[in-house]
């Protein structure tokens, strides 16, 4: 068999899962947007289509403090500066106005230079908390701009040069030293760019930039060679001036026409893509946009006319519903087709999945097996439950002493020798059962295919302990399936094993019916196990995830780690206790346990070897079994 090795690290340099959620959250706070989403690219940046805000890579490879305080700074700027004070409109004009200019990048950039400066007074002021994170920006951004300026200068890169400059002076004053020799009148444009500390709006900073790129026109032959601004790239007349389709109802639509500001342009494209997302699976005749019919070979209607002519269609449908039918016939069960939409986290709108039970083998072979993994683990087995039944009667033998009341001790000294005495107990109150739920999810990925057996032996301990212990659980594997997965269309399959209404039912032989199949969704599995056991009346409940690797579907690689790890702390924020076991056949690395982390916390264990599995699960289950026990 060959080995496949799951595990893939696309990006050595992944962010912290848990800042980057810290972030978003922060800059969610700062615009008031629910929706807002948050990453991190080169430059940071406006995505308003997609509803995103990006923070820069700058700000990566320094100390953990100096690393912090600039992304903050990123956010502040973002969702605090840019967000709400920033004039759309002033800076559509001024793109139209030097569309042709021959230093167009230099005159939009220098725009954006000004508004960086005007804004963070801005917030500073509103937010005086904000203080630190801005001093840290201008302290790194001076260093930046002073090495970039001699590099520029001594590759003869005068608009970029230029461009370090004036940011230098911007933050520095009048009296900073280049030692750069010019040939502009480079005391004049200093000169005007200290009337950037007055300017109160963004059309005074466009007069500014304006006045500066007519300055230098003449003198200088070439445009920008290196980007240092991106946050209007994104922002122009195509995603300013919106046109609602015609279903739309007239409260709905608002007013049309320009938007002002970049957090009106947010809001109108997210009422747009919440109102279009998800699986539709029938459209809606108003949905097209390319105009209307002009009527020229319309006829009157005849209620009374007759059918003279029927037709069939040809068509054999799209992936989707072959997916629809053929997989489903395939695998087993009808079962119902749902559709995430909303309610399983913003990576999953295009998501459809089935609970399925898995589909039980009954030949000789998988009996045979059974038997004799059963014969195998049955010391484990046997001594486990036996452990946990004499720390459940000792627990229902044991008594609470030194209450205010209750029953009256026979040791009454007490009384005599405390100031406050306390000479009452109380029994506990026995209990037939653990006080607990546990949902099991196993990676139905193809990765698994190498330790399948393995994998399946550790399920079948944990199904055979809790099940003697009258523990109520739930085991099911996902996938989704990448035969079928498109950007509208994610097919995901939740293979039933043990349900909790089966109780105490044997589902061995289900068990060892489970194979592998795609690819794993892991944010969504356990966004869908959470809202079985949320239902479950018991106090303790426990989430366990056995996978191989981190999440991989489709668009779903690297923001797969941080769902996963939004997931996992949603989860534990309504009470449910999430597990992670790594199945490997061989230690994991450092990266692995580093990335495993990110998502699950310090709820994550590794085993050494695929032998190690089932110890590794008996030792979890002892763990968590001894937290019901207090």
């Amino acid at each position: 068999m060959v080995k496949i090795n799951r595990f893939i690290q696309f990006n050595d340099e992944t962010i912290d899962a848990n800042m980057l959620l810290l972030y978003e959250r922060l800059g969610r706070a700062l615009a008031d947007a629910e929706f807002l989403e948050l990453t991190e690219r080169k430059l940071f940046e406006f995505q308003p289509k997609e509803g995103i805000v990006s923070i820069s890579v700058f700000w990566r490879h320094r100390s953990e403090d100096v690393m912090h305080a600039g992304r903050l700074s990123d956010v502040y700027l973002l969702t605090a500066g840019f967000w709400k004070h920033f004039s759309v409109s002033d800076w559509i004009m001024f793109r139209k106005k030097y569309e042709s200019h021959p230093l167009r990048k230099f005159g939009e950039e220098l725009l954006l230079m000004l508004e960086e400066f005007r804004l963070m007074d801005v917030v500073e002021k509103e937010r005086p908390g904000t203080a630190k994170a801005f001093s840290v920006r201008r302290q790194f951004l001076l260093e930046f701009h002073r090495d970039k300026l001699m590099s520029n200068t001594n590759k003869a890169f005068i608009a970029d040069a230029l461009l370090n400059q004036l940011f230098l002076t911007l933050h520095e004053g009048r009296l900073t030293d280049s030692h750069v020799e010019w040939d502009l009148p480079i005391g004049q444009i200093m000169m005007l760019t200290t009337y950037a500390t007055d300017a109160k709006t963004t059309s005074d900073m466009a007069g500014l930039a304006e006045r500066i790129v007519y300055m230098v026109e003449e003198a200088i032959e070439n445009d920008l060679v290196h980007q240092y601004y991106a946050v209007g790239d994104a922002i122009s007349e195509k995603t300013v001036v919106f046109h609602y389709h015609e279903g739309m109802n007239e409260a709905e639509k608002g007013e049309e026409g320009t938007k002002e500001t970049i957090e009106e342009i947010f809001r109108t494209w997210h009422r747009e893509s919440v109102s279009e997302s998800g699986v539709h699976l029938e459209y809606e005749l108003e949905h097209g946009r390319a105009g209307r019919g002009d009527g020229s070979n319309t006829t009157e209607g005849n209620e009374n006319a007759e059918i003279q002519e029927t037709g069939t269609g040809q068509s054999e449908g799209n992936e989707s519903s072959k997916w629809a039918d053929e997989e489903r016939a395939a695998q087993g069960k009808q079962s119902e087709r749902k559709t995430a939409g909303t309610d399983f986290g913003k990576e999953h709108v295009n998501v459809v999945y089935e609970e399925q039970a898995v589909q039980v083998v009954r030949d000789e072979m998988s009996l045979t097996k059974l038997l004799k993994w059963r014969e195998e683990q049955r010391p484990h087995v046997r001594s486990f439950v036996e452990e946990m039944k004499k720390r459940i009667e000792l627990k229902e033998d044991s008594k609470r002493t030194g209450l205010m009341k209750g029953r009256l001790s026979t040791k009454l000294t007490t009384m005599l020798l405390d100031e406050r005495p306390r000479p009452f107990y109380r029994k506990n109150v026995p209990s037939d059962k653990l006080d607990a739920v546990f949902g099991l999810l196993v990676d139905g990925s193809a990765s698994m295919m190498d330790k399948l057996d393995e994998t399946k032996k550790a399920v079948l301990l944990f199904h055979d302990v809790l099940r003697e212990l009258s523990v109520e659980h739930e085991i099911s594997s996902y996938f989704e399936d990448a035969n079928y997965a498109s950007k509208d269309l994610q097919p995901n399959v939740f293979g039933l094993m043990h349900t909790f209404e089966d109780k105490r039912k044997d589902d061995g032989l289900t068990i060892l019916s489970f194979e592998t199949n795609e690819d794993n969704r892991d944010g969504f599995a356990i966004r869908w196990m959470t809202r079985r056991l949320l239902v479950r009346p018991e106090k303790h409940k426990f989430l366990l995830v056995f996978s191989d690797g981190e999440p991989s579907a489709f668009g779903y690689d690297r923001n797969g780690i941080l769902d996963t790890r939004e997931a996992v702390l949603d989860a534990e924020k309504k009470g449910v206790s999430v597990i992670h076991l790594f199945l490997a056949s061989e230690e994991p690395t450092d990266d692995q346990r580093a990335l495993f982390s990110m998502m699950f916390g310090n709820k994550s264990a590794a085993s050494q070897s695929v032998e190690h599995f089932t110890d590794q699960t008996l030792r979890i289950l002892r763990k968590l079994l001894a937290i019901v026990l207090v």
